[in-house]
């Protein structure tokens, strides 16, 4: 068949034969297709009506009518249909692979990922009705857009036409053009294993049977056998299971057989593609008899034989509907909630990286109809009828502020992981003790059941061994490395973990390859970077849309800039939730931060209350041209090609510290950091390395926000002394003293308030009023009591309790924002 160069010989190949006065309709126009109110088009013929021009949106009628008064795209003046049209196959519909059993005539890609499929008759149907019921078996097997209601006057895409429902508009494609394929309902129906289109149209004897009385009279469970096997072993056909939804079954059909042999026949149990089943037999009659003959023969209905529970759309119940919708998406098992949204977990199959995905709209219609059978009251039939979720219902379980049936899903696995009590979790899927969902081959990790301290020292020679061409500054650096190493390979086990900062000198020092080594054994695939954000604002709706999705790592590399402290990021690094308004998603969403934080520049660090969330490796090189150095392997290759094993090797190391069950060693407490310092740097400790938190502290004494307070408090106290001072009277001192403490105090206050040269005293208090309470070098803002209207800021002395009598009782504080070491002070 020749392929078509333009929309008139496409549409010629497609009504060869037709003759006057029949007439397809086509429409044609700019814009966006949302927007448009009109859609009468015009009747087709060829030679005379122009569809030329592919920048438009272009569609056309598979019915062709005839005229009356001129021509009518209406059921009424319909004269036959030369075929019927699956449209969204891909997304709101079943993928393109369910109808390779009966090859469809036409296939066009519409949007990207989303297919048009077209089957042509044999010959014109007249029967409209038949067509109909044809069309409905296959909304009703999920080959279509749940919408598709009425194929007469229904609207299809030209393939030499723009899509202007996205922008830039996608320029449709003819994947498959085969005119020579043309088919009779019954073909259709029986190759691709579809209700019959009889029963489709009429009332279904027993229907109404199937909807057994229940209390609530809204939601019938699924039977607890599946009703063509009970069916089978009625009649005594049913022999014995074959896993994986296969059934070995005698023919019911066996005296057929050569010689009556009574094997080589299976059932197969409803699956996403086949939503009513299977029936095979590998004896000559095989394409004779398939499901819609087995169900004929044991009197099942093809509604009975989806094997689903079934919901029943009443007035007045729309509380129990929804709540009975929630409970078939969680008892399907492939739906989430996750901060407030309704989830599942996906996996792109171009790339094979698992995400996180928010269900839609229209994706909860869809899953909605494959979890459930809907049923309607139908008043012309007089009974319940199948029908599709009703968008009401859908959208009020959709805007839900909660849910009481769907598990709550913590995050992604890729790698076996551990629970609050330390025991691994090494089967992949969902497991409800942690809320995380596991994605992985649990085969190829090989963590021992109790590893030893001696297994361990061989795991942490192995990881060294990664590490050994990287120029560290110092060894406390290499432990801080393995330390990101150990947190990647249990990131979504711990519900807050530090940022681990890479820094350089300068370039080509290796920063983003020792970032690359970190990564891999937080999952497969390499992260993307992303660019560090310049405002909170931005920062928030960054990290919201990043986590949303739970990827293994969120990269910041080569920054040109220091780390600085946005409320988002730093709430990120100790909160296990982070909450906003999502783009795209009409409420707030709470999505969890169980990601690992990378990032890498030269000569840029964590600042300010980045200081103690964020552990840095430092490298140093040393040479003048670190780009010219030669290395002998390439451990990022490495890992990547034997990612399992290594990832294993780091859980032995945690899992054979938490089996020793040995103290842990005295160290400084790192505050939000709890469990990591349990899992991560305890076990360092314990195998001899340096303390992998050594360069936090290092930070935190060397944080500006520190230095500068620190000199405020000193310059201040000269001044003042203990005296309570109100703003105005340290501002005046500092602007009209000549002393070198009036000096320095000035100084010191136009570098936290100065604005257009002079000192901003609003500012100055906030700015007070923000670090009071912090201890540096012995002194603290503190607010002084009075009945003065003005604030009055006292720096008091904080006295070690070392140099007090041991007879006074003690208490070890944290100051909460800058959580500087632990500070003994009188009570």
């Amino acid at each position: 068949m020749t392929t078509p160069s333009n929309n008139t010989e496409f549409l010629q190949a497609v009504f060869a034969g037709l003759t006057e006065p029949h007439r397809p309709f086509v429409l044609g126009f700019d814009g966006n297709p949302g927007d448009r109110k009109g859609w009468r088009g015009d009747a087709w013929q060829a030679g005379k009506t122009s569809t030329e021009n592919a920048s438009l949106n272009w569609y056309f009628s598979l019915a062709v009518f005839a005229p009356e008064d001129g021509y009518h795209r209406q059921e009424k003046h319909c004269a036959g249909m030369y075929g019927v049209l699956l449209d969204d196959v891909g997304t709101k519909a079943l993928p393109l692979e369910r109808l390779a059993a009966c090859p469809p005539s036409i296939v066009i890609e519409t949007s990207p990922g989303n297919f048009q499929a077209t089957y042509l008759f044999d010959e014109v149907q007249t029967d409209l009705g038949r067509v109909k019921a044809l069309n409905q078996s296959m909304v009703e097997a999920g080959m279509c857009d749940p919408g598709a209601k009425s194929p007469p006057t229904r609207w299809g895409r030209l393939p030499f036409a723009s899509n202007g429902k996205t922008a830039p508009a996608f320029e449709c494609k003819l994947v498959e053009f085969h005119t020579d394929r043309r088919y009779t309902i019954d073909e259709i129906v029986e190759r691709l294993e579809l209700a019959p289109p009889i029963e489709a149209r009429k009332k279904a004897p027993g229907r109404k049977a199937t909807v057994r009385d229940v209390e609530d009279g809204v939601y019938v469970p699924r039977p607890e056998e599946n009703e063509v096997i009970a069916a089978l072993k009625k009649r005594g056909l049913y022999k014995q299971p074959l896993g994986s939804g296969k059934h070995d079954v005698s023919c019911p059909w066996l005296h057929e057989h050569t010689d009556q042999i009574d094997g080589g026949a299976a059932y197969f149990e409803p699956t996403a593609l086949f939503p009513v089943g299977g029936y095979r037999c590998q004896h000559s009659h095989g394409d004779k008899y398939r499901i819609g003959a087995l169900l004929e023969f044991l009197g099942v209905t093809f509604q009975a034989a989806k094997h689903r529970p079934t919901i029943k759309v009443e007035a007045g119940e729309l509380h129990r509907i929804v709540d009975a919708a929630e409970a078939v998406l969680a008892e399907c098992g492939r739906y989430y909630q996750r901060g407030g949204l309704i989830v599942s977990v996906n996996t792109a199959p171009e790339s094979g990286a698992t995400s996180i995905k928010p269900v839609s709209q229209p994706a909860l219609v869809r899953a909605l109809s494959g979890c459930a059978s809907w049923l309607r009251y139908d008043a012309r039939a007089e009974d319940f009828v199948t029908s599709d979720p009703p968008a009401r219902h859908v959208q009020v379980l959709f805007d839900s502020e909660r849910y009481e049936h769907l598990p709550a899903l913590t995050g992604i696995a890729r790698q076996p992981h551990l629970r609050a009590d330390g025991s691994l979790v090494r089967e992949a899927g969902f497991d409800a003790a942690t809320g995380l969902f596991g994605v992985f081959d649990a085969r190829l990790f090989n963590v021992p059941a109790k590893p030893t301290r001696q297994q361990a020292l061989q795991a942490l020679a192995e990881l060294r061994d990664l590490l050994t061409e990287f120029a560290f500054a110092s060894p406390a650096d290499e432990a801080a490395a393995l330390a990101g190493i150990l947190t990647a390979a249990i990131r979504p086990s711990l519900p807050a973990a530090p940022m681990f900062h890479v820094r350089a000198p300068q370039i080509a020092s290796g920063k983003s390859y020792l970032g690359g080594i970190v990564s891999a054994f937080a999952g497969p695939g390499t992260p993307s970077a992303v660019a560090f954000p310049t405002s909170d604002e931005e920062c928030q709706k960054q990290l919201l849309a990043l986590l949303l999705e739970a990827p293994s790592v969120v990269v910041f590399d080569n920054l040109t800039t220091d780390l600085i402290p946005f409320k988002s990021l730093c709430s990120a690094l100790t909160e296990e939730f982070l909450t906003g308004r999502i783009l795209g998603v009409s409420k707030t969403a709470t999505v969890g931060t169980r990601a690992l934080f990378l990032s890498s520049g030269n000569n840029v660090g964590p600042v300010k209350d980045m200081a103690r969330r964020c552990i840095t490796v430092s490298l140093d090189p040393q040479v003048e041209t670190p780009a010219t150095r030669q290395f002998s392997g390439d451990p990022l290759q490495v890992v990547r090609d034997n990612r399992e094993r290594y990832a294993a090797l780091a859980l032995t190391v945690i899992r054979a510290w938490i089996e020793s069950g040995d103290e842990h060693i005295n160290c400084k407490p790192l505050a939000s950091y709890g469990q990591w310092g349990a899992w991560v740097r305890q076990p360092l400790l314990w195998l001899g390395l340096p303390d992998p938190a050594e360069r936090v502290f290092g930070q935190l004494a060397q944080d500006p926000d520190r230095e500068t307070l620190g000199r405020l408090l000193a310059a201040w106290h000269r001044i003042h002394g203990n005296r309570p001072a109100m703003i105005r009277e340290a501002v005046s001192a500092a602007e009209t003293g000549f002393a070198d403490e009036a000096k320095n105090l000035r100084e010191v206050l136009l570098e936290v308030a100065e604005e257009r040269g002079e000192i901003n005293r609003r500012r100055l208090g906030r700015w007070i009023a923000r670090h009071a309470g912090r201890i540096v070098d012995g002194l603290r803002f503190v607010r002084a009591s009075g009945t003065t209207s003005a604030e009055r800021w006292a720096v008091e002395s904080v006295m070690s309790v070392m140099q007090v009598s041991s007879s006074r009782p003690v208490e070890s504080v944290t100051d909460d924002e800058t959580d500087d070491e632990p500070v003994e002070v009188l009570l």
